[in-house]
């Protein structure tokens, strides 16, 4: 591998809605209204993606609606509903979650103090490609898993970073920005770890 390519986890910060004006303004106006409700100025939100680099490649590992192409074309490791169980059975209703060798990360260009290198410990970087199929796939949106807070793509990042041996707390969002979700995946990864011979692979021990 070359030194860019040594084993390393980054973090990458995308504006809420990055390519997207439609999922922007609903962004918006869900922040405005949450603001509002803690009596604090409105910030600016931010979600998570990751950018694994393995001695057998570099993967990228995010959250997105499902797409249309085969699972295979695009990495997707597991899927989950949006807004409510029964609404996941139609596509336009579900999420993916990819690890994605030699993937893309859409819009990275608008990615805010990013990236952010997390670790360059090879056995972390493993672990988290291991552990990527065993991400709970709770409901989009809900705090199906009673966390305090929705469960969405910043929750499925703390969850893995934090369940393959990253400080996932010490984690922050750039500057005046919210990255809501977060504090979800860390409550879960924090909780008895169900046995999964996934996670028992990934890290002996842990499940």
């Amino acid at each position: 591998m070359t030194a860019d390519a040594e084993p390393h986890v980054d973090l990458y910060w995308l504006p809420l809605g990055a390519g997207g004006h439609s999922v922007r303004l609903n962004g918006r106006l869900y922040e405005a209204v949450v603001a509002r409700l803690q009596h604090r100025p409105p910030a600016a939100l931010y979600h998570a993606a990751l950018e694994i680099a393995v001695p057998a490649g570099r993967y990228v590992l995010e959250q997105a609606p499902a797409g249309r192409a085969e699972y295979a074309s695009r990495g997707v490791v597991a899927v989950g509903p949006v807004g409510s169980r029964p609404a996941g059975r139609l596509r336009l209703f579900r999420y993916e979650v990819r690890c994605w060798r030699n993937g893309t990360i859409p819009d990275a260009a608008e990615a805010v103090e990013s990236p952010r290198r997390l670790t360059t410990d090879p056995a972390i970087a493993q672990r988290l490609l291991a552990l990527a199929p065993s991400v709970p796939t709770a409901v989009w949106g809900r705090d199906e898993l009673g966390a305090g807070e929705m469960w969405n793509s910043n929750a499925i990042v703390a969850w893995l970073l934090e369940t393959a041996g990253v400080d996932a707390q010490s984690v922050q969002p750039p500057a005046r920005g919210r990255a809501p979700g977060w504090r979800a995946g860390l409550v879960v990864a924090r909780r008895a770890v169900p046995s999964s011979p996934l996670i028992e692979r990934a890290w002996p021990g842990r499940a």
